[in-house]
């Protein structure tokens, strides 16, 4: 009985998911080509989670240290550099400050006049943050395909900085409540639902089709039959493989932030995921 509640709860939770996303991506779309499109709507995404995910680490560090009313969202960059900078990009793979964070970003967005660049800036910061990291290779990239100078997202700077600020603000109303409490992954979910449609509508010209969630599903339960850990998967046919990281997670029991980062919102053109 709990095990069917619970299902039909993520069903619900998953369908309005969806339904939000795709809301954003069909109003703030106009004529760029969704296929490109899609490169902002994901990008974004995965910045609003990682700039959550380590607001959530320091928050929880400094609150089991006894101070209850501590936000990193709301402390000087100064002092994010000063005392929280140094050994964070060990333990978490890269660095934002307050001032860059998804959330302070949104507020300020409408009547930013270099929303663009300033984004371009904040995400080339993201990836320097772990040069001379043993993370530095996953986070190497990461935002390549968020180019927010591009003229897909307009003629003008100022319609660049509209389409962003849609696309920003589109995001920021998106209830994913805590990422620790979900019943669905939402973040992965939400990867996983916008490649899917976008991959269904514009690869099928090049004989590409996307893998129904079900079939991958069954294919990692009986690759992970009887282990609890796997070092490699080879498929000669993967594509994108969100879908084998996002079963990975599921299969393991971990977030999607460990697996993520390899994923660098593009297609992949080797044959292996490791």
């Amino acid at each position: 009985m709990a095990d069917k509640i619970k299902e039909n709860l993520e069903t619900v939770q998953r369908a309005e998911l969806h339904r939000k996303i795709w809301a954003i991506a069909d109003d703030v779309r106009g004529a760029v080509d969704g296929w490109d499109f899609k490169q902002y709507i994901l990008g974004i995404l995965f910045y609003r989670f990682i700039s959550e995910n380590i607001t959530e680490f320091f928050n929880e560090a400094e609150r089991e240290a006894g101070d209850l009313e501590f936000d990193y969202a709301e402390i000087s960059d100064e002092e994010a550099e000063q005392d929280f900078r140094p050994n964070t990009v060990e333990d978490k793979g890269f660095f934002i400050l307050p001032s860059q964070l998804f959330k302070n970003v949104v507020k300020t967005a409408k009547n930013n006049e270099n929303l663009n660049t300033d984004l371009a800036n904040i995400f080339k910061d993201i990836e320097g943050s772990a040069v001379g990291f043993q993370s530095e290779d996953d986070i190497k990239g990461l935002f390549e395909d968020v180019d927010t100078r591009s003229n897909k997202l307009g003629g003008t700077v100022a319609e660049k900085n509209k389409r962003l600020c849609d696309i920003l603000t589109g995001i920021d109303k998106i209830n994913f409540g805590d990422f620790k409490d979900n019943d669905i992954d939402a973040f992965g979910d939400a990867y996983e639902y916008l490649i899917s449609n976008y991959a269904s509508n514009a690869g099928k010209s090049g004989g590409e089709f996307f893998t129904p969630q079900t079939v991958s599903k069954l294919l990692a339960r009986l690759v992970m039959e009887g282990k609890t850990k796997i070092n490699k998967v080879y498929d000669p046919t993967c594509g994108f493989r969100v879908i084998i990281m996002t079963q990975a997670n599921s299969q393991v029991n971990t977030r999607v932030l460990e697996l993520l980062p390899k994923f660098k919102i593009k297609k992949m053109n080797c044959w292996c995921a490791v």
